[in-house]
């Protein structure tokens, strides 16, 4: 094959790697091919290649796609690779390409191309000229023009990827967009009175869209322009493109008093299209439905000052988006409209719109019966009660997770109208529905019970938003509720509503009864679901109405014990959180009996589990049982005064035994060691300096612990001690603080002895545990850990640590080094009163020592993942190192930086780049800036990143490996 007089050859290999990536050949031979093709989108041999894919007559369109979209990634982040004087012909190839037809992908990332090199190429003066005399002549090259205008404005505003200075770029988007603005104005405005059918191309709605900032509104609207993209809107191929136009000059106008004249042209021009809300509902089309409500939406959002400032006068706009929403009978599109009711609620509260809520609260009414009404599950053709979605479970979880959508309106809409107000509306349809249907109600048998569920929901979701001293609808509904039906999905939400408004109960205690044992009696339903209501609903009665449930501590213990075991692990922590939140207020004199007669028939359970759990199951179902143990810590935290035994602790002492003995028995299996340590830590959260008595047998415990599985949940619980136990620290001596410390040198030697066996890679939890307790020993032991002789380790450990890609622990490692360099600066990092302090002149110089001889390395290990691997979440922190070593020693750094650069593989950097970076730190540094070095190295490493490291488009990813069953 021959293209031009060019041989095949040129470019082969890439035909040959293309044709393996698109193949049915093995992973590893398509891993290959995309290694190559990556590789092939950085070299200095692609220019010359892809010329030569475009222009070969014999090339595919996949292929010549692949060839375009790289010559984009080479002028994005090569043009450094070519010399200067090959650029206007590089612009007059890409213009004899636009000037033969091509598929529309192509010529899009043709252009795409010209416009990224006439940013580029500075010496071009006048490229919007250029290509308008090169394509305007011809009626054939039309699209290509068009296209140009359409990509150049969204290429100019992206430009920041491209390498140009500030300046450089500033200065040219003037040249290229707002010297042109008028030039293409006058442009468009030609081509849309050439043709009836040029008015109406999508490619014309897509330019003017793309222009709109840069063009004066009133150049629009005072010109045939407005009529044109308003006409197309009657065209189907041009209706999606000019709604999207038109909501473009809408965001125009969001300075609203700016625009005051600009919008009287256009509401009634924009009110004018109500009629095709109708019209799409009717004829069910959705594009144009979605495509109308997106416009008045975005009028809505764009003019929401006018609205609350002159409601009269805009009330047509807000029922425009109000019938938006109420004729999507589908559900799909009024979505949209949600962000308007939101903005304008947030003005309408305000007590300088007070008016305006008054003329406009109507419209909020109807805006809950329309949620109301949308929130109803559907109704199935063929009385299948049980699927109501004909099997179609994506449509199902949408619909589900849509709901708590139209739940957020409702919210918007109490705080509009008054809780009270929209409490009447589901009432008025529960009694509504009573007063149809309760005599047609036949056990597993209830009519229309959509229409009762729906108005239950909405209950529910406008929970949030109702005082506990409403005393208009809720003494009127929750004894409604607890008559309800029991249809499963009925029943469901009638369990949670009540759930949701027991802050409400807790100040009306004579309604506690009826809806306890309705919430209660849901435990023995059939339905899991109901169940799961029940368990929740239950947590937050115990949460809110503890007082009133306090002399009933008895019978819920009992209750506890018979359905514990037969809930769902998630069911079993909330009904766990809830009754122990009602023993955490029992009197302080029989909080210990009360904390052992509800949580010793879990430990009895935990032991009995312990000697036959042999499964893999068995063993996570005891995992799962021991966070019970840890919620009944967490929440019973009685005050005791100080020198007083703690009785939570006495019992806490009674079953650490057990804890210890789970460790030894299951010292292989981490996810019952983890949950052991989080019940172990939270004991010194709960009970803070109480937790003394078992301080000696707890640190054993996590020492050896440690040592016999490697596994960092020790050292997070470990962390809690240095935390509660640290030097200074109230009600803590200098002899525990000591011994503390050695407790965590003790688990450092430990981590080290691992970190020296294994490899990084299979420790990430590990090392992210280790550093976050590393900085809280740097936090509260400073002195002590700065002197100690394992911190040089503690350093080196830390790059080994920066070599793993998992963000949590590279950012844990960063957090240890910038609070280890904090104390190396005069300005303590630490204040336990609000007030500043200064760091001890040797801590400082200790700090500055140790960086100098070991963190030369660490300055290269952080560069390196800044430039290639660090996720984008680390890279405030990264930044925040290197700048704290600034801070410290300029002038070393500075040696250091220069040195980690010569590192960098060549061709990675110019000379030119290097020498900018460089120059940019030092001024920074002479002119005592030191803290914008941190965003001079941010800037570097993401266009580094962009042009080394990320890969080009144009390959997309490899798949997964099939799953393959061969049973």
């Amino acid at each position: 094959m021959t293209a031009n007089g060019h041989p095949q050859s040129a470019f082969a290999p890439v035909l040959s790697a293309l044709s393996t990536l698109h193949s049915n050949l093995d992973r590893s031979q398509k891993k290959s091919a995309h290694e190559y093709l990556e590789t092939f989108q950085k070299s200095p041999e692609a220019w010359s290649a892809t010329y030569s894919i475009l222009q070969s007559a014999d090339a595919t369109i996949d292929v010549k796609l692949f060839a375009a979209t790289t010559l984009k990634g080479k002028i994005t982040y090569d043009l450094h690779q070519v010399p200067r004087d090959t650029l206007p012909p590089l612009r007059d190839t890409l213009l004899q390409l636009l000037s033969m037809p091509q598929p529309k992908p192509i010529r899009t990332q043709l252009c795409v191309c010209l416009a990224l090199l006439a940013i580029q190429m500075l010496e071009w003066k006048n490229p919007l000229e250029n290509v308008v005399q090169t394509f305007g002549s011809n009626q054939q090259n039309y699209p290509a023009m068009l296209e140009f205008l359409h990509v150049l404005p969204e290429e100019v505003n992206e430009g920041r990827k491209i390498n140009l200075t500030e300046d450089e770029l500033s200065e040219r988007t003037v040249e290229l967009l707002s010297d042109n603005a008028q030039i293409v104005l006058q442009l468009l405005t030609q081509y849309a009175q050439s043709s009836p059918s040029a008015a109406k191309d999508p490619q014309l709605m897509e330019c003017i869209s793309s222009w709109i900032r840069e063009i004066d509104m009133t150049g629009v609207v005072n010109t045939i322009l407005l009529d044109v993209v308003l006409d197309a809107l009657n065209s189907e191929d041009s209706f999606d493109s000019a709604a999207e136009c038109i909501s473009a000059l809408l965001r125009e106008t969001r300075d609203v008093d700016e625009c005051k004249d600009t919008i009287e042209k256009l509401y009634p021009r924009i009110m004018a299209i109500k009629p095709k809300i109708m019209q799409a509902a009717e004829s069910e089309d959705a594009e144009q439905y979605k495509g109308v409500t997106r416009i008045f939406a975005e009028a809505g959002e764009t003019w929401m000052l006018l609205i609350v400032r002159m409601p009269g006068q805009f009330r047509s706009l807000v029922e425009a988006i109000l019938e938006c929403a109420a004729r999507d009978k589908d559900r799909e599109v009024v979505s949209l409209t949600f962000n308007f009711w939101f903005e304008m609620k947030q003005y309408l509260v305000l007590d300088k719109y007070m008016e305006s809520r008054a003329q406009l609260a109507d419209l909020f009414s109807k805006l809950v019966d329309i949620m109301i009404q949308h929130l109803e599950y559907p109704h199935p053709a063929d009385s299948n009660q049980k699927d109501l979605f004909d099997g179609d479970r994506e449509q199902e979880d949408k619909f589900r997770e849509f709901r708590h959508l139209m739940g957020d309106v409702l919210k918007d809409c109490c705080e509009v109208l008054g809780a009270s107000a929209c409490l009447r509306k589901p009432y008025e349809l529960i009694e509504r529905w009573v007063s149809s249907h309760s005599a047609q109600v036949q056990q597993g048998l209830v009519p229309d019970w959509q229409a009762l569920e729906a108005p239950l929901f909405s209950m529910r979701a406008m929970g949030r938003m109702v005082e506990a001293e409403e005393a208009i609808m809720l003494p009127r509904l929750i004894p409604l509720i607890t008559q309800i039906p029991d249809q499963e999905k009925v029943r469901f939400q009638a369990v949670m509503v009540l759930g949701r408004y027991t802050e409400w109960t807790a100040q009306h205690p004579e309604t506690l009864q009826d809806q306890l044992q309705f919430i209660l009696a849901a435990f023995d339903h059939p339905s899991k679901d109901v169940v799961q209501a029940a368990a929740l609903s239950l947590q937050w009665f115990c949460f809110d109405c503890a007082e009133l449930l306090r002399d009933h501590v008895s019978q819920l213990q009992q209750f506890y014990e018979r359905v514990i075991h037969r809930l769902s692990v998630g069911s079993q922590q909330e009904v766990t959180e809830g009754v122990a939140a009602v023993v955490a207020v029992q009197p302080l004199s029989s909080i210990h009996q009360q904390f052992q007669l509800c949580c010793d028939p879990v430990v009895d359970r935990l032991k009995q589990m312990a000697q036959s759990a042999s499964t893999e199951e068995q063993k996570l179902a005891l995992a799962d049982h021991i966070k019970l143990v840890s919620i009944f810590v967490r929440t019973i935290q009685p005050y005791v005064e100080k020198g007083t035994q703690n009785p939570a602790v006495t019992y806490c002492e009674e079953i650490f035994p057990v804890l210890a003995r789970l460790i030894e028995i299951y010292v292989d299996f981490p996810p019952i060691l983890e949950r052991v340590c989080h019940c172990l830590r939270q004991m010194v959260l709960s009970y803070r300096s109480d937790i003394r008595p078992l301080l000696g047998p707890l640190a054993e415990t996590l020492g050896d612990g440690f040592e016999a599985s490697k596994q960092g949940c020790f050292l997070w619980a470990t962390d809690a001690i240095i935390q509660e136990f640290s030097h200074g620290a109230t009600r803590v001596d200098e002899s525990t603080a000591g011994a503390i410390f050695e407790f965590a040198e003790r688990q450092i030697r430990t981590f080290l002895n691992i970190l020296t066996t294994l490899t990084p890679d299979e420790l990430p939890d590990m090392i992210e545990d280790f550093f976050r307790m590393a900085s809280d020993l740097v936090l509260y032991f400073p002195q002590r850990m700065l002197s100690s002789h394992l911190l040089k380790d503690v350093l080196r450990a830390s790059n080994a640590a920066m070599t793993i890609l998992k963000e949590e622990t590279l950012r844990a490692t960063l957090y240890f080094l910038r609070d280890f360099l904090a104390n190396g600066s005069q300005e303590s990092p630490t204040s336990s009163d609000g007030r500043s302090y200064t760091n001890p002149p040797e801590m400082q110089d200790a700090v500055k020592q140790l960086m100098m001889s070991e963190c030369e390395p660490t300055l290269q290990q952080v560069m390196t993942g800044m430039l290639y691997n660090f996720p984008q979440g680390c890279f405030s922190d990264a930044s925040g190192v290197v700048l704290a070593m600034f801070h410290l020693e300029p002038e070393t750094v500075f040696e250091w930086m220069k040195t980690t650069l010569t590192l960098l593989p060549q061709g990675s950097i110019t000379p030119q780049e290097r020498d900018r970076l460089l120059g940019n730190i030092s001024s920074k540094i002479v002119g005592g800036e030191t803290h914008k070095v941190r965003n001079v190295l941010q800037d570097f490493a993401t266009s580094y990143r962009r042009r080394n490291v990320m890969p080009r488009e144009g390959l997309g990813r490899l798949e997964a490996t099939k799953f393959k069953f061969s049973g």
